[in-house]
Parts: structure tokens; C-alpha cells; sequence
């Protein structure tokens, strides 16, 4: 499953495709708190790297945790205008999985990792498409 969130305009968009982890742990998902919002675990893919390299190291760096990705759930992008890139377009793809095991400390001291409810987060998310990929993922994995 995909979707397309935002209006493209008649500009030049910087593209970045990234990956990112939603894990669950009984009835709570762990996001990063920054000062910009709340995202979900993941990031920018780097050259050379598989979906689940980039989830295995985004999720090292922003919570200190070992990840083990369980499968995929959808993608989605978006266009934006964002206040230090410009036009912006993120194309993310989102896993379902764990963490498994303290490894080190968070290397992003500006991120802040935290296990919510879904009640909690519900519609908090930086990006409305992460918005989408947590309503996914709770009304076909964690309903069941």
C-alpha cells in the first residue's frame, strides 16, 4: 500500500527516501521525541545501504536499541515546504518489528525515545504520513 500526502507545486523538491521502524511492545509503539515533533524511528537511506542496514543503524543511533524488523507495511511520500530545505519531498517506506536489546546510549542527543499508547500519539506525529503508518498499524496488527 502507498500514498501520496501534500500538493506538489511547480518547484525543484529535494527527494530523500528513508526507512523507517515501528515497534511494538504490547499495546505501546516507540517514537522519538526531538524538539521539532514526534517521528518514528528511521531515517535517510545511506549509498550502498539495505532498508533493513539503515533501520538496523537509525535505530542504534536514536535509541541505543539492537532492531529486528518483522516485515513491511506500506510507503508513503509527501510534498512540503520545509523551513531549512525548501521543497521538500520524503519518501518513506515503514517495517513493523521490535527492539530487541540495549546495545549503547542514544548518539542523537536531541532525540528524546519514548514507549506511548496509541491514544497518545494519535495525530501528534510530525509528518501526517507517519500519522497514517501508526493508524496501519493498529487497526491491522494491533487489533487482532
Amino acid at each position: 500500500m502507498h500514498r501520496v500526502f501534500g500538493t506538489k507545486e511547480n518547484a525543484e523538491y529535494y527527494d530523500r527516501e528513508g526507512v523507517y521502524l515501528i515497534p511494538i511492545c504490547g499495546d505501546k509503539v516507540g517514537v522519538v521525541r526531538t524538539s521539532r515533533g514526534y517521528f518514528l524511528v528511521g531515517g535517510g537511506i545511506e549509498s550502498g545501504e539495505s532498508h533493513t542496514e539503515c533501520i538496523e543503524r537509525e535505530c542504534a543511533e536514536e535509541t541505543g536499541y539492537k532492531a529486528y524488523v518483522k516485515g513491511r507495511l506500506c510507503s508513503a511520500e509527501t510534498y512540503c515546504l520545509h523551513d531549512t530545505i525548501g521543497y521538500f519531498h520524503p519518501i518513506q517506506t515503514y517495517y513493523v518489528g521490535e527492539l530487541l536489546s540495549k546495545v549503547s546510549e542514544s548518539a542523537e542527543k536531541d532525540h528524546e525515545f519514548l514507549w506511548v499508547t496509541y491514544d497518545e500519539i494519535k495525530g501528534k506525529m510530525y509528518f501526517e504520513m507517519q500519522d497514517w503508518a501508526l493508524e496501519l498499524v493498529f487497526e491491522k496488527i494491533c487489533t487482532k
